[in-house]
């Protein structure tokens, strides 16, 4: 059966074929009962614009690659939710990508979406080299998006604030009476702010000397051994600040499993406030770092980018919020 086209738009609705073509662009210079009609015989018909020759004709795909660090982690659910809200209200359509996978095989992570001709490409989490993006932003916008890596000239990043979102949980904690305080910590430049906001804050309460700091991969699996070797050495911490809210749900597992109550004989915070830290028989005490805010400044980035191309990039900080829950309680 053959499909219809443009035409046989324009002669159901009684109407010349570039005004169907101005209805379909989203033209505001059509008048509302033309384009009633041209919009009510296109759905009557099953006309389907030809999205592959219109892109030729305007030399753009109206997609924008997304490249995420790892899809496992639910951080990144609402952070996409902003930034596809408004890039839909655009019209133009998310692709995404798994730079985890894509490094297995040895491919540079963002190389198949640039071979699918994205207008955009948004960068997710913390990437490896993304200093090597220089050549990309010099064709598309490039976007990173929560993560704080020394970003190349033309690109714009936008994150929450890690050092303060560190540093209030580390005054709530000292607010708590807590003095054996241990940190897991995360990995680039993300993990280095937070790390360095917690030592900085414990030093200010003369502390310093009892911060401990363990590194960890930013993993479920990686904060439960870290929190075994915490909890079954000579010292152990009175409460535990999680880089994320990920390694923060092992904390909980290692503390269960070594006999311990939450929050009665362990303070454990996290940082994300992923809809995992909501959960009724979690309940985490989280950094709130506006991720939906992050994702729709993001976009709104690469909007103004695709306006104006050109120009120095640029860096936003989102402001977080301590979300105090049920896994804090004072020092024992």
């Amino acid at each position: 059966m053959r499909q219809p086209t443009i035409r046989d738009v324009a002669e159901r609705a009684g109407v010349s074929k570039s005004l169907v073509s101005l209805v379909l662009r989203g033209s505001d210079q059509v008048r509302p009962e033309k384009r009633d009609a041209v919009l009510r015989a296109a759905q009557e018909l099953g006309y389907r614009p030809n999205v592959a020759a219109r892109s030729l004709s305007e030399q753009r795909t109206r997609t924008v690659g997304v490249l995420l660090n790892d899809l496992r982690n639910p951080w990144f659910v609402d952070l996409l939710d902003g930034l596809n809200s408004l890039l839909h209200a655009n019209g133009l359509h998310m692709l995404l990508a798994d730079a985890r996978l894509n490094r297995r095989t040895g491919q540079d992570p963002a190389d198949p979406l640039l071979d699918l001709r994205v207008d955009g490409l948004v960068l997710v989490g913390t990437l490896p080299d993304p200093a090597g993006l220089g050549a990309v932003a010099e064709r598309i916008p490039v976007v990173l998006a929560g993560s704080r890596e020394p970003a190349p000239p033309g690109v714009d990043v936008v994150a929450g604030d890690d050092e303060r979102g560190a540093r209030l949980v580390t005054e709530h904690l000292i607010g708590l009476g807590h003095r054996r305080i241990a940190h897991i910590a995360g990995y680039g430049a993300v993990g280095e702010l937070r790390r360095g906001s917690f030592e900085a804050a414990m030093r200010r309460h003369g502390l310093g000397e009892r911060a401990v700091v363990e590194p960890s991969d930013m993993t479920e699996e990686g904060g439960y051994r870290t929190t075994v070797r915490l909890l079954s050495g000579p010292e152990r911490p009175t409460a535990v600040f999680a880089v994320n809210d990920m390694a923060a749900i092992g904390v909980l597992s290692a503390a269960e499993e070594l006999g311990l109550r939450v929050p009665r004989d362990l303070s454990v915070v996290g940082y994300d406030n992923t809809s995992i830290a909501r959960l009724r028989h979690v309940w985490l005490t989280t950094v709130d770092n506006t991720s939906h805010e992050v994702g729709r400044r993001a976009a709104r980035c690469l909007l103004e980018r695709f306006e104006g191309p050109g120009g120095a990039g640029r860096t936003q900080l989102a402001m977080p919020t301590l979300e105090i829950r049920g896994s804090t309680a004072p020092a024992p």
